[in-house]
């Protein structure tokens, strides 16, 4: 697996491409993502967003179009792609697959799984592929996403922080923004993170 990252706009939300297999996987697609995206994925094939906010999913709709490849949000955050709730200006988008909680998707052979972590958003997702988390505003390097914004929710953020810490397994992060971790690092942060939500 390769890994390209470039932060985007003036939030500096990560876009990714994975390649696997020669096929090109488009993580979160933020403000100005098109033409890195168009430069650097040669065979893409899917864009999977980690939740709905716009810097996340700006510029959806426009690789959609150039590249003719479906769009994959959680279920729980396909309105904020279709109805601009922050009054962003975000150009509107449209999933067309809305993948449910801890869905397993199979796209060209590869399995790649949303694990639900609620809390940032309603939908905010983990996109686990192999060992790595795509963790978008989930889980970053000493820190969380913030649970203050419109459609957050502090109740379910300390749950899905809990789940994270009962997660056997070792990944690495690479998350929305900022530089990458892992799991087990993140752990010990998140021990400090329950104590104050």
């Amino acid at each position: 697996m390769n890994i390209k990252v470039k932060p985007m706009g003036v939030y500096q939300t990560n876009c990714y491409i994975v390649t696997i297999n020669n096929k090109d996987f488009i993580i979160d697609p933020g403000v100005g993502a098109t033409d890195w995206v168009l430069k650097h994925a040669k065979n893409p094939v899917a864009i999977l967003n980690t939740h709905g906010h716009f810097d996340h999913v700006w510029s959806n709709q426009e690789l959609k179009d150039k590249l003719n490849i479906p769009i994959y949000c959680p279920e729980g955050d396909v309105f904020m792609l279709e109805n601009d709730p922050f009054s962003q200006g975000t150009p509107t988008s449209h999933a067309d697959i809305a993948v449910k909680p801890d869905e397993i998707i199979n796209i060209e052979n590869i399995s790649i799984k949303f694990l639900h972590f609620p809390g940032h958003t309603p939908g905010c997702s983990a996109i686990e592929i192999d060992d790595c988390w795509f963790s978008g505003d989930f889980l970053f390097k000493g820190s969380i996403g913030r649970v203050d914004f419109p459609y957050s929710n502090p109740i379910d953020m300390k749950k899905s922080l809990n789940r994270a810490m009962n997660y056997k397994k070792n990944v690495t992060l690479y998350p929305g923004h900022g530089p990458n971790s892992t799991l087990d690092i993140e752990k010990k942060n998140i021990t400090y993170w329950l104590t104050i939500i």
